[in-house]
């Protein structure tokens, strides 16, 4: 063994034993196995931890891509309520009703606020390409930036577009992640996706544009969730009925701003959820079709 390596083992089990000394815990040590060499050079897991806790090891990171959840704080990591903490800048989209707990967060003296979202379409409202540019010259300034997004920004939240710049810029990031709606909103209403007899897999699909969806190729899937679904609610069903050969007797819900204190949630089935919702103010919502619907119960009596 390396005489190094050795000194050092040597001089850390020392340590370790005046430790649990001074508690008064055995110091008889248990037989090794493995590698003492490789053993040597691993990191300590409880080093490792305890400098996630303090937020320690992002030093070098300029841009934050922050998934915020589906809504307030109770529903967000840890990781991600300390990187906004510390932050100079957030870059936000609309959080909903929720946006002032969240951004309540960004805490540090002189932060910099800036909303970028946009709901329903509106036309005047920020594009992709002049938000990639914001955080690239927000970062070139020396500011540590969070970019904060609903959900989670691996799911449907253009952060491709943002890493893309970000790298063609030589910014530094990293991603923390966050809990989907899809997920979240299924679960805020007793809806599990999966299930080892009703739902075996599940399936996550924007609606934005169902002319773009091969719809066939959900008929193998047991459990289907649609998001931004709310004003292709209509076309979704039909495609599903006529093209993945669902039966008009399966069972979904559509649930609105899950989990956000004026959620909302209609069930029924793939007959007559449309008939349902009609007249309704949709947006945001998610749509879960399949039998683990039947999960919550008698779902004819919560329609």
């Amino acid at each position: 063994m390396n005489a190094s390596v050795s000194r050092g083992t040597v001089m850390r089990e020392s340590t370790a034993r005046d430790a649990m000394r001074a508690r008064g815990l055995p110091t008889t040590a248990p037989a090794r196995v493995g590698n003492d060499r490789a053993r040597a050079r691993r990191p300590s897991t409880a080093r490792s931890i305890a400098r996630a806790r303090r937020g320690e090891g992002d030093e070098d990171v300029s841009v934050f891509l922050i998934g915020a959840g589906p809504g307030g704080v109770d529903q967000m990591t840890m990781g991600a309520a300390r990187a906004l903490a510390r932050c100079d800048a957030v870059v936000h989209d609309d959080l909903g009703a929720s946006s002032s707990d969240v951004l309540g967060l960004a805490t540090k003296e002189g932060v910099e606020v800036i909303a970028v979202g946009k709901r329903g379409g509106a036309s005047a409202s920020w594009q992709q390409d002049d938000i990639c540019n914001l955080i690239v010259q927000l970062a070139q300034r020396g500011k540590k930036v969070a970019r904060l997004k609903g959900g989670c920004p691996s799911v449907f939240a253009r952060v491709s577009d943002e890493i893309s710049a970000l790298r063609a810029a030589g910014v530094s990031y990293k991603m923390i992640p966050g809990i989907s709606s899809a997920l979240s909103a299924p679960l805020s209403v007793g809806v599990p996706l999966t299930d080892r007899d009703l739902g075996r897999h599940f399936s996550v699909t924007s609606a934005h544009d169902p002319d773009g969806i091969d719809f066939s190729a959900f008929a193998g899937i047991d459990t289907c969730v649609f998001l931004m679904v709310g004003k292709s609610l209509p076309v979704v069903v039909e495609r599903l009925r006529r093209d993945a050969r669902k039966p008009s007797t399966m069972t979904c819900c559509v649930i609105r701003n899950g989990m956000q204190a004026d959620e909302r949630s209609w069930f029924g089935t793939l007959d007559d959820i449309v008939e349902k919702t009609s007249g309704e103010s949709l947006s945001p919502c998610v749509l879960v079709v399949g039998n683990v619907v039947t999960l919550v119960g008698d779902v004819m009596t919560l329609a």
